[in-house]
């Protein structure tokens, strides 16, 4: 089974992923801890994701793309995955079909959190107070959210065409968002 959790950042992507790694086995492909990993080593790539991040813009297609594909190995050992924050452009997107195709996978579910922008704003404003990660200084985050809906939302359509998508409110508490979320998963569709 390969997921995808769609929805804008800080919208509890990674929490939901790491309850569903615990709770189905499945692993998780994303980006946001993969771009963070570069930066860490303090590579080329590392340094190019950082001044990219910090401007709060979006990494380019084909530095995401390559990441994700070096991991999809991954998604083979385990049964399937769970994509955070990929794709995040029709580009990627049509490059994560055509992957998982030559690897005999497909997308199963999209699963859409649906979110107020403004209350992420202050859950971001938050987060960046107790950790301080670059990723989510106030600016920066504002900057994600206008890509996220300029470049990533306008995603929904591509999947809904197929009927693979489900909405859940992503404002709800943390429990509820997970019970949904295992309910359509364990749907009718599988």
């Amino acid at each position: 089974m390969n997921l995808i959790l769609f929805g804008p950042p800080a919208a509890g992507k990674g929490t939901q992923a790491r309850r569903l790694m615990d709770t189905r086995g499945l692993i998780q492909l994303s980006t946001g801890d993969i771009l963070r990993a570069a930066i860490a080593s303090g590579s080329d790539l590392g340094r190019r994701v950082e001044a990219i991040m910090g401007h709060g813009e979006l990494v380019t297609d084909e530095i995401v793309i390559g990441l994700i594909e070096e991991r999809l190995p991954e998604l083979d050992a385990a049964g399937g995955a769970i994509f955070d924050g990929f794709p995040r452009t029709l580009a990627q997107a049509e490059a994560l079909d055509a992957m998982l195709e030559r690897r005999a996978h497909q997308i199963d579910l999209v699963i859409r959190l649906k979110v107020d922008d403004d209350a992420l704003k202050a859950r971001v404003a938050g987060r960046f107070a107790q950790a301080g990660r670059a990723d989510d200084n106030p600016a920066a985050f504002e900057q994600r959210l206008v890509a996220y809906n300029r470049d990533t939302a306008p995603l929904l359509p591509y999947y809904e065409q197929h009927n693979k998508v489900a909405e859940i409110d992503g404002m709800a508490p943390v429990a509820a968002v997970s019970a949904a979320i295992d309910a359509a998963i364990d749907g009718p569709q599988f």
